[in-house]
Parts: C-alpha cells; sequence; structure tokens
C-alpha cells in the first residue's frame, strides 16, 4: 500500500479507515458530491447505496458494520482507474457486505479493483484472479473448475467403510479425529487443512482421496478446494447469481465457498 501512496492511478482504501463521525449518512453523501464534483443527486444515490433508512442518522451513532459501509462508499466517488482495498469486507456485516460487492461488481465494469485480503473466501466470491503473496513473492491460485471436481464420486458400499478416523499432523504429534468432529476441509498452496473447533491441522491425503473416505459420513465437495460437513452448515448465502457460500455453525461462524455447479446437487442432498 505504501508503494502505492504517490501513484497518481491508484486510490487506496486502508483497513480501519475512519469517517467524519459527526456528519449525518446524507451530510457526507452531499459532501463527496461536492468534492469529487459529480453530476449526481443525492436520494438516487441513497437508494442506490441502500441507506435511506440511515439518511438522517449521524455517523457515531451507525453500527461498527454501517459505519464502515458508509465509509467505503467513498470508492464509489473516486477518479482513479484502480481502485486498490484493504480488507474491505473485514468489519462488515452479511447484508452490508452484499450490498458492498453489489457496488464493487458495477464499478469492475469500469475501473481495476485490487483487494488486498487475508481471508480466501472473501477473495473467491469478489476476484476474477487470486494471488497468494509470501516471502518469495506473487503466487496464483487457481480456482476455476476442473473436470475432476465435476465428476460424481462413485458411492462406497457401507459395509467396506473401515475409515473411522482423520489423521493429520501439527508439532510433529499425529492427532485423530473422528469424522463428525470435522468442520470442513481446505486446499491451501498445495497444504490439505482439516478444520476442528476453529482450529487447523495438516492431513497427508489429498481432497479426492478424503472426499471418497468421508463420503458416507454426511461430508460434500462444495467447491475445488473445500469438503464441508453437511451436519455442520447452518445457512447457504447467496451473494450474487453466480456466486455463493456456507455459512457453518461452529461457534466461530464460519463461512466456505459453494461452486456455483454444486448448488443443484447440494439442494437435492438437503431436499430443498
Amino acid at each position: 500500500m505504501n508503494q502505492l501512496v504517490n501513484r497518481s492511478q491508484y486510490y487506496l482504501f486502508r483497513a480501519g479507515q475512519n469517517e467524519y463521525i459527526r456528519l449525518t449518512v446524507e451530510e457526507l453523501i452531499t459532501f463527496l458530491i461536492k468534492v469529487t464534483e459529480r453530476n449526481e443527486r443525492v436520494v438516487p444515490l441513497m437508494d442506490y447505496f441502500a441507506i435511506k433508512a440511515e439518511r438522517k442518522v449521524k455517523i457515531k451513532d451507525l453500527s461498527s458494520s454501517k459505519r464502515m459501509y458508509v465509509t467505503l462508499l467513498r470508492v464509489f466517488f473516486a477518479h482513479q482507474p484502480t481502485l486498490v482495498l484493504e480488507e474491505p469486507y473485514f468489519y462488515l456485516e452479511e447484508e452490508d457486505r452484499r450490498q458492498f460487492k453489489r457496488i464493487l461488481d458495477d464499478l469492475a465494469k469500469e475501473k481495476q479493483i485490487l483487494m488486498l485480503t487475508s481471508n480466501l473466501e472473501d477473495a473467491i466470491i469478489s476476484c476474477d484472479a487470486i494471488y497468494r503473496l509470501d516471502e518469495f513473492g506473487f503466487h496464483p491460485l487457481d480456482i476455476r473448475e476442473s473436470e475432476e471436481d465435476n465428476q460424481k464420486v462413485q458411492k462406497q458400499d457401507v459395509a467396506s467403510i473401515t475409515l473411522q478416523k482423520i489423521s493429520t499432523k501439527r508439532n510433529d504429534k499425529v492427532i485423530l479425529f473422528d469424522p463428525p468432529e470435522v468442520d470442513y476441509i481446505e486446499s491451501m498452496d498445495g497444504m490439505i487443512l482439516v478444520h476442528v473447533g476453529g482450529e487447523n491441522y495438516v492431513c497427508a491425503l489429498t481432497l479426492t482421496e478424503l472426499e471418497q473416505r468421508l463420503l458416507n459420513f454426511g461430508f460434500f465437495r462444495c467447491h475445488r478446494s473445500y469438503i464441508v460437513n453437511l451436519q455442520k452448515v447452518r445457512e447457504i448465502i447467496t451473494w450474487t447469481k453466480n456466486s455463493y457460500s456456507l455459512r457453518l455453525n461452529t461457534g466461530k461462524d464460519a463461512v466456505v465457498p459453494l461452486s456455483r455447479s454444486k448448488l443443484h446437487e447440494l439442494k437435492s442432498l438437503l431436499n430443498i
């Protein structure tokens, strides 16, 4: 972010950025229209931003999520061709997140958007290309659907099931979990992470191998990089007509992506 500060083609939005808290929402939008010399009217914008109900509320009196959402609306008024957003969804509750994603989708038709986030699920629902940054540089993550992922795993005979434990490792210790304990399983940079109770553990098996072994324990391959325990699924979230997520009832309020190609299959499994 610091490297881009003095480059005129980038608009930078930093995580935790503050707003003029003594203004009302309507006063802020009016100010942004004037200072950016936009040919816009306040009332239609309030409708577009879905904040008409909060128009007379001072920003300091908004909820923390709504306050950050209103602050994020500054990106709409940016004249720069490229928007750089640091953790834009971090402080947002679900409804505000959905509204802001809608605005970003509209902005993406005319601008380039670079999002910096530590949350893979946020990147998956918002970005066409995802890169992971580490000490060795940027590495692309392949999030496309593969033919292998779209093939249905053959059902196993219950009598042939021998798996009773999932073997993982942490700090040179082998840790065994019963399948019902597992919340979801994630593939990240070539590693398989088994998530249990808000913690993650490394597993030596591939996602395909785990998918086959866990089929009769109520697990579902919801995305190229995720297997989820259906007993832990609380809600199907629709971001757009092509973007979905699953919220899990795990005590940590975990959210994992759901591929569009898997939506119909999941609804059939859940009889919805």
